[in-house]
Parts: C-alpha cells; sequence; structure tokens
C-alpha cells in the first residue's frame, strides 16, 4: 500500500510538473515586446484595423486576447496581451472564426503568416505571396494543443 501511494503522489507530482513547465517555458523564453517607436513605425502603413471583442465563444480564461490588431500589406502588429502558451500560430481567414470547431471546419481556406513569440504584443511580417486584402479575420491558434485562443474581424 506504501509504494502505491508513493507511485501515485510522484505521478501526480510529476504531471502537475510537466504542465506548469508546458505553461511557464514560453512566457520564459519569449522576447521583449516592441517599443513603442517600434509600434509606431510599424503601424505607419496600415490598411486595417481590428480590436477584439470582449465575448467570443471559444475564449476563455486561460485562452484569450485584449488588444487591437493592425494590417498592412508587409506586416501585422498586435498591441495589447494574449494568454501566454506554447506554439501559437497567425492564421488568416475569409470567415469569421471565433471557437476551435469552426476554425478546423475552414482552416484550409485560411493562411497561416507566422509564429507569436511575444505574448505582450508583436509585430509580424506577412510572407510576400499572402494578400491581406483576400481575407477579412486574423485568428491565434495554438497548434500543439488545438486550442482557438482569439481572433477579430478586420474587413
Amino acid at each position: 500500500m506504501k509504494k502505491i501511494k508513493l507511485f501515485v503522489s510522484a505521478t501526480i507530482t510529476f504531471l502537475l510538473g510537466f504542465v506548469s513547465g508546458v505553461y511557464t517555458l514560453p512566457i520564459l523564453t519569449a522576447p521583449p515586446s516592441p517599443s513603442m517607436l517600434e509600434f509606431a513605425t510599424a503601424t505607419l502603413n496600415t490598411k486595417y484595423q481590428a480590436s477584439i471583442p470582449d465575448s467570443l465563444s471559444g475564449s476563455d480564461f486561460l485562452h484569450f486576447g485584449e488588444g487591437t490588431f493592425s494590417l498592412s500589406d508587409k506586416s501585422i502588429v498586435f498591441q495589447g496581451r494574449l494568454a501566454p502558451g506554447p506554439d501559437y500560430q497567425i492564421y488568416l481567414s475569409p470567415s469569421f472564426v471565433e471557437d476551435e470547431a469552426q476554425f478546423l471546419q475552414n482552416k484550409q481556406k485560411m493562411a497561416r503568416v507566422g509564429e507569436v513569440k511575444s505574448f505582450n504584443g508583436f509585430i509580424s511580417e506577412v510572407p510576400q505571396h499572402i494578400k491581406i486584402n483576400d481575407y477579412s479575420n486574423i485568428v491565434i491558434w495554438c497548434e500543439a494543443f488545438q486550442e482557438f485562443i482569439t481572433s477579430a474581424n478586420y474587413k
């Protein structure tokens, strides 16, 4: 009986450590957020702006975003904050997406822009083959856990 209790407590400790590591590692390795000057420079040629709505059905207390996106042909600028997590990706979608099911249903129509490495604002380059005018919604998605984080309509 003592060995079973020891095994159970060791397993629980390992799992708690693993889960907390998955959550905190992206925070510890995140680069610093862009400076105000970098944000100002990156938003000079903004074509579209979008604010994250308050009530997205796929967001919750562990998966959320607050802030504003500014999009130009060359960059996507996010000023705000995201719930930290691993393997966040930026997608552009031709239709509004607000939860996992909608994302997975429409993923083949979306364009992957790049990775999110900072949770308190970021500037991401738009690859040359992606035309932001062909899309209307920006989505932040956790690829590792197939979790919807947030989205916003920009046109």
